[in-house]
């Protein structure tokens, strides 16, 4: 009996003929009620110790199966189960055998089948993934040191939060990581490969709330059984470099960072208009609003003003837009999404005066062609006018109210029905000096711009919209360029054009009208060309407890200090009990009173912690020097920035990416890197799907991959993910793929142990003096040139591809008779495999490379070089094409002209036999490759 679990796969090859594989070849599985079990794709995990049976004492409860031998013969008559490597039949009915694994194992003596007893040398991926890894941990191969004199690579994956469970994103991402590492390690680089965790946030303070467990607790507990499965994958992670955000070694010099910047004036904290969750009494971000209410409590948000802390993100607006075209290595769709997000805009700020107020309206416009197009203003809410006008207004007072209840994300704001009230107050048009009435809408916020705007019905569709439905002036004033009739009936003209109706600007083009325009409004002192960007100010308060405290102190006398950098860090207390929803800190004075860091007097921590962005927005540089005690950084991070290929979901191609881009840059100018830009290349990969759906718990379609590390091995895992799929492309998962992947691993480890010997003693130096040793070569070589472009496009699919074809090749020939040299051209052969194979699964072709003696360690051995004259051929296979339909094959000389490629393949006998006298109308040929025959 064997303590453990067996996977066997069973397969119907016609009415009654069944083939059962033992998945790790070391035992014989036949339950009597074999007939139960074809379910779940015919792949079934068998529990020893209920199913494990092997039919053979006198009694046992049997059944018959249809054998087949290894050359593909049936066997009828037979009682047993056919394996790769063997016929066993387990009852006697002929001369007794040899044992199998210490079971009895009986054969019939007329016309036996072939037999070939398991071996020890039988594919254990859970043997072979605890040897590699063991000798990995050993000798400590992944620890990785700088060196001034060998070329640097950094490899990094976006960290993971601590959830306690790996996914299927998951393990995609970080195989990746790991290829690319493990080859560039190959290529003789200085390679580093960390690993660390973005483990403060939402989700443990929820946990714990629900749990009634802190939320460090939680978390530690996570990181430790994700630590334990990223290590079974084979990883090769410094895990000496290991961080986790939630330890105050890490945020104590965020916390410090943050005043360094404060000192610099890019630190500020203002009011600001926030959606705020009744309920959780927490801010939410945009994304957390769902119809008007909070994910989490259900409650309707409401729009309020709260202090909050900000980093002047907007400082570095044009930089961060500019450097954007240095990044050649990042894909163009995730730089346009950051242009689209920075926004960069040309547009006029213009002043409309507004009676009985000393300061007027700035509006900013990138339109100020259609500025003799404005019928009204509008303003937001929580505008000075709005309020004022609400003190004597009890409806303008429930619409202010109203519009708090609203959320502020811009997605809302476009579905949301447009409403709004006329304030009884005129602004003064600052070119026609008309009245201009002004309104309080709800789609106006004050975060944005100066919380007001002008609004041209004519050539803006929700100006449009808006008017319409209020019965305001729609007044156009840019018409087609084309002269064409303009119809603004059924909605807004929004189109560059010619001016009209506008005066001494009438005539000009759009872009004629706006330089115009500034002109005069910079004349009159009304107005001034001015750049704005989308972007906005990062706000990085948030008022939960689970994340770093924000290191700033509130003074009595009104004064707001940052930490004195000697009593830094400020500890968040981790041994806390939740009352409610309620950050804990808010309520423990142990935590927030304090003395004012100029010594005046007592003062209060702030007790908001920081958005988890930040956390992450400098996680990469800090794994350079993880253990630097003296400073946020040390020279270590000069050696190893900028990253060299970043890799996660493009979900962050924005936000995250954006925030680290700043922090680089704030760090640059801190002294603190010498580089412009955190990541050299970016690669966003892929999602996993299921059924042709993203995986999720909620739709059922899940794939557990501890489940198939179990099952299959890491390995396995790996090959699949590397082989289904190129990286920056969708993956389906299919289990019937999965199967297929663990039997090619178990067919090329069969397929060397069965000649280790001949390859241990082999001459090193390749000898193809036959023929069909030259095409080996030959065929080795041309597939290590196309893998190494395709290490270099990261294009895994056709990598694994590649060396599937190479196993294909090297198992077609009988090796055993092809002599000394033929030796040498397989040991060869075998050495390149193993190599270009490696990256992708790691555990097997360490052990199979230690099995056969080569020498060194496959990690660290050099990439294989291409015999350019190896590739040289005399001849060719082509393939031969009947519209479009493979029909034949011939072999053509090397470089062959045209000419003579058409007649080799008209004269072929299938080419013959399938034209039937059609006419062939043309020859398109493809050298060395193809050729296609046009007929009909």
């Amino acid at each position: 009996m064997v303590d453990r679990e067996v996977a066997i796969e069973a397969k119907v090859f016609g009415r009654n003929d069944v083939r059962v594989d033992v998945f790790d070849d070391s035992y014989l599985v036949v339950p009597s009620f074999w007939r139960f079990l074809f379910r779940m794709n015919n792949t079934f995990l068998i529990d020893p110790d209920v199913i494990l049976k092997l039919l053979g004492p006198s009694g046992t409860d049997r059944h018959s199966f249809h054998g087949q031998n290894k050359n593909g013969l049936k066997k009828e008559g037979a009682h047993g189960v056919y394996l790769e490597g063997g016929f066993y039949a387990p009852e006697p009915v002929g001369t007794r055998r040899d044992a199998v694994r210490g079971f009895p194992g009986l054969m019939t003596d007329s016309e036996p089948l072939q037999y070939a007893a398991m071996t020890d040398h039988a594919y254990d991926p859970q043997t072979v993934e605890r040897q590699a890894q063991g000798y990995w941990e050993e000798n400590q191969s992944f620890k990785v040191v700088e060196d001034p004199e060998r070329e640097k690579f950094y490899c990094l994956c976006m960290f993971p939060y601590p959830s306690g469970n790996l996914h299927m994103g998951h393990v995609r991402n970080y195989t990746i990581g790991d290829v690319v590492s493990r080859y560039q390690r190959m290529l003789g680089k200085n390679v580093l490969q960390p690993m660390g965790w973005d483990a403060f946030g939402m989700p443990a303070e929820n946990a714990a709330i629900q749990n009634k467990v802190p939320p460090a607790k939680w978390t530690y507990e996570n990181i430790e059984a994700m630590r334990k499965q990223l290590k079974r994958l084979g990883y090769g992670y410094d895990w000496g470099r290991e961080l986790a955000t939630c330890q105050p070694d890490y945020y104590r010099w965020e916390q410090w960072f943050f005043t360094r910047l404060y000192d610099k004036g890019l630190v500020y904290k203002k009011k600001a208009e926030v959606n705020w969750d009744p309920i959780d009494q927490t801010v939410l971000a945009n994304e957390q609003v769902i119809e008007g209410r909070g994910w989490r409590s259900g409650a309707l948000v409401e729009r309020c003003e709260i202090p909050q802390w900000f980093l002047k993100t907007t400082d570095y607006a044009q930089e961060l837009l500019d450097s954007l075209d240095n990044l050649e290595g990042w894909p163009e769709a995730v730089k346009t999404m950051q242009r689209n997000w920075i926004g960069r805009s040309e547009g006029v700020e213009a002043v409309f005066e507004v009676d009985g107020l000393d300061e007027g309206l700035r509006i900013y416009t990138t339109r100020p062609d259609t500025m003799l197009g404005v019928t009204y203003m509008a303003v937001a809410a929580e505008h000075p006018l709005a309020l004022k006008a609400a003190e004597a207004s009890s409806e303008i007072t429930a619409f202010v109210n109203e519009c708090r209840q609203s959320s502020i994300s811009e997605a809302a704001m476009e579905t949301m029905v447009k409403r709004g009230l006329p304030l009884g107050v005129n602004a003064i048009h600052p070119i026609t000096g008309e009245t201009v009435p002004i309104w309080v809408a709800n789609f106006v916020l004050m975060s944005y711009g100066t919380g007001a705007i002008m609004a041209v019905p004519g050539h803006d569709q929700r100006d449009w919209e808006f008017a319409r439905k209020y019965n305001l002036p729609i007044r156009p004033v840019i018409f087609p360029a084309d002269g064409s009739e303009l119809d603004i009936d059924t909605g807004a003209y929004m189109d560059y054009g010619v001016v009209g109706n506008s005066g001494k600007f009438d005539g000009l083009t759009s872009r004629e009208a706006f330089d115009a325009v500034a002109e005069f409004l910079e004349n009159v002192d009304k107005g001034e060309r001015k750049i704005n960007f989308r972007l906005r100010d990062w706000g990085v308060s948030r008022q939960r407890y689970w994340g770093c405290p924000i290191p700033m102190v509130n003074c009595a006398d009104g004064r707001t200090l940052p930490v004195d950098e000697v009593d830094l860090p400020v500890v968040l207390p981790e041994d806390i009990e939740f009352e409610g929803v309620k950050s804990p800190i808010k309520g423990m004075p142990e935590f927030y009173r304090t003395r004012c860091p100029d010594g005046s007097g007592e003062a209060e921590r702030e007790t908001d912690t920081f958005d988890t962005f930040v956390e992450s927005s400098w996680y990469y540089a800090r794994f350079c020097s993880p253990d630097a005690d003296d400073g946020m950084l040390d020279e270590r991070a000069r050696y190893w920035l900028p990253v060299d290929q970043y890799i996660g979901g493009v979900e962050h191609a924005v936000l995250h990416l954006l925030y680290a881009r700043f922090f680089h840059k704030c760090m640059r100018d801190e002294g603190l890197v010498d580089c412009d830009e955190p990541f050299a290349r970016l690669l966003t990969q892929g999602m996993v799907l299921k059924d042709g759906a993203k995986m999720s718990k909620s739709k059922g379609n899940t794939v557990d991959p501890q489940t198939m590390i179990d099952r299959y091995g890491a390995d396995t895992v790996r090959l699949f993910m590397m082989f289904a799929s190129p990286p920056d492309q969708a993956l389906d998962w299919n289990d019937d793929a999965v199967a297929g992947a663990f039997r090619y691993l178990r067919r090329m480890w069969k397929f060397i142990h069965a000649h280790a010997g001949l390859i241990a003693s082999a001459p090193e130096t390749p000898l193809a003096d036959t023929p069909d040793l030259e095409a080996i070569r030959t065929r080795t070589h041309d597939i290590l040139d196309r893998v190494c472009r395709d290490y270099e496009r990261y294009r895994f699919n056709t990598v694994v591809a590649a060396c599937m074809e190479m196993t294909n090749s090297l198992e077609k020939l009988d090796w055993q008779t092809k002599g000394a040299s033929g030796a040498s051209v397989l040991r060869e052969s075998v050495s390149i495999l193993l190599k270009i194979l490696s990256p992708v699964v790691p555990h097997v072709c360490h052990v199979l490379w230690q099995t056969l003696k080569f020498p060194d360690e496959l990690l660290n051995a050099t990439w294989p070089v291409v015999d350019r004259e190896a590739l040289v051929r005399e001849s060719v296979v082509m393939v031969v094409q009947l519209n479009g339909k493979r029909r034949a094959e011939i072999e053509v000389a090397s470089g062959a002209a045209e000419d003579v490629v058409r007649e080799a393949a008209l004269a072929n006998s299938r080419v013959q036999r399938h034209l039937n006298g059609q006419t062939v109308r043309k020859c398109i040929v493809v050298p060395g490759k193809l050729v296609n025959l046009v007929v009909g």
